[in-house]
C-alpha cells in the first residue's frame, strides 16, 4: 500500500475517533422548549432512552432562555447559546451563529427560547428517522430516533391544548409524545427544568423546578410523580412560612393542601398534626400522629424537640400524651 494512501486513511480514522470523542451518545430524545406567557418562566423537559440524559440536553438561566441540545449532541450548545442569550441575541441570532461554527451540524437537534419567548429550531438532515421538529406560539418540540412521524405534533398539540401552569403543560407535551411511539428503543430517563423569566435579587429563588429520572422503567410517569411531590412540598415550605410568623391557620391550610397531594408521605402528616395540635385542635391532630407513629416512629422522638423552636407548647403532659399515640414497641429479643 503506498505511503500517501496509508497516511490517509490513518488520518480519516483519527478524524471519525474525534467526532465520537466530541459527541457524546445521548442520540435519540423528544424535548420541549417553551415559556408561559401569563408567568414568563421559561422551561425545558425531555426524555430518552439513555442514561441520565438530565445533565446533557435540558440547559436554562432566569431571565436569559433555554436550549434542549440533542442527536448526536454537542452540548456545548447549551452553555454557549445561553451565553449568548445573557449578551443580548435572540435565540434565532445565537442558533445560527452556533450552527455556522458547527462542521457536524448535519447531525446535530437544537431548540433555543429566549426570555421574550424568541423560538428557534434546527432539526439537521442525517439526524437518525424519525426526526422533526415543530414550533408554535413560545415554543418548539423536537424529536429524534423515534417510533413513528406522529411524535413531535403529537406533543405540539397536547401543549396546546393543556390548561395549567408551565410544569403541566411540558409533562402533557412528553406524556403525548410517549402515546404517539416516543423513542424506538424505549424509555429510561427524563426531566424538567423550570426557571424565572426575569432574574430577581434572590437566585435561589428563580430555579423554579430542577428534577431528573436517571434510569426508570416509565422515566415520564415517575418524573410526574416527583413534580406532584414538588408540589406538595411548596405547600410545606408556605406552612413552614406562616409558622414562623405565627400564622398558624395559615399553615394549616398549606399543611392540608400538601397532605391532598402526597397522603403517604409522613413528614407531611407530621407537620399537618403538630400544627393541629398547637391550634388546640387535638382531635384532629390524634389520628394524624397515630397514622405517622405507625408508618414511622422515629417521628416519636422528634415531637419534645419542637418545644425550644415554639412548634408546640412547652407542657410535658401534653407531650407524653402525643407520644402515646405510638403503638406499643414490639420486644426486639428474639426467641432462643
Amino acid at each position: 500500500m503506498p505511503v500517501r494512501t496509508l497516511i490517509a486513511r490513518i488520518w480519516s480514522t483519527l478524524l471519525a475517533a474525534s467526532f465520537l470523542t466530541m459527541a457524546p451518545p445521548a442520540l435519540a430524545t423528544f424535548s420541549i422548549v417553551a415559556r408561559d406567557s401569563v408567568t414568563g418562566d421559561i422551561g425545558v423537559a425531555v426524555q430518552s432512552h439513555y442514561f441520565a440524559v438530565g445533565p446533557i440536553v435540558p440547559w436554562a438561566e432566569p431571565g436569559v432562555g433555554a436550549v434542549a441540545t440533542q442527536s448526536l449532541v454537542e452540548v456545548s450548545y447549551g452553555p454557549k447559546g445561553l451565553q449568548m442569550m445573557r449578551d443580548g441575541r435572540s435565540a434565532k441570532q445565537a442558533l445560527q451563529e452556533l450552527l455556522a461554527q458547527d462542521q457536524y451540524r448535519d447531525v446535530r437537534q437544537v431548540a433555543m427560547i429566549d426570555a421574550d419567548g424568541g423560538v428557534a429550531v434546527h432539526t439537521g438532515g442525517k439526524c437518525i428517522p424519525d426526526a422533526g421538529d415543530r414550533a408554535g406560539a413560545q415554543y418548539s418540540v423536537q424529536a429524534n430516533l423515534m417510533a413513528s412521524k406522529a411524535v413531535w405534533p403529537a406533543m405540539a398539540r397536547a401543549y396546546e391544548v393543556t390548561k395549567g401552569d408551565l410544569a403541566a403543560r411540558l409533562l402533557a407535551a412528553l406524556d403525548a409524545g410517549q402515546r404517539a411511539g416516543g423513542d424506538i428503543r424505549g424509555q429510561q430517563s427524563a426531566a424538567i427544568v423550570i426557571v424565572r423569566g426575569k432574574r430577581s435579587a434572590r437566585p435561589w429563588a428563580d430555579r423554579v423546578l430542577d428534577l431528573r429520572v436517571e434510569d426508570h422503567s416509565k422515566p415520564i410517569e415517575e418524573l410526574r410523580r416527583l413534580v406532584t411531590l414538588w408540589r406538595a412540598y411548596k405547600h410545606v415550605d408556605e406552612g413552614d412560612a406562616f409558622i414562623t410568623e405565627g400564622k398558624l391557620e395559615e399553615a394549616m391550610s398549606s399543611y392540608q393542601a400538601a397532605s391532598r397531594l402526597a397522603p403517604t408521605n409522613m413528614e407531611i402528616v407530621f407537620w399537618q398534626a403538630a400544627a393541629l395540635w398547637k391550634l388546640g385542635r387535638e382531635k384532629e391532630a390524634a389520628p394524624l400522629f397515630r397514622k405517622v407513629f405507625a408508618k414511622e416512629r422515629k417521628w416519636v422522638d422528634l415531637v419534645p424537640r419542637l418545644v425550644p423552636a415554639g412548634l408546640l407548647a412547652d407542657d410535658p403532659a401534653a407531650i407524653k400524651r402525643i407520644q402515646g399515640f405510638a403503638p406499643p414497641e414490639r420486644s426486639k429479643r428474639g426467641k432462643r
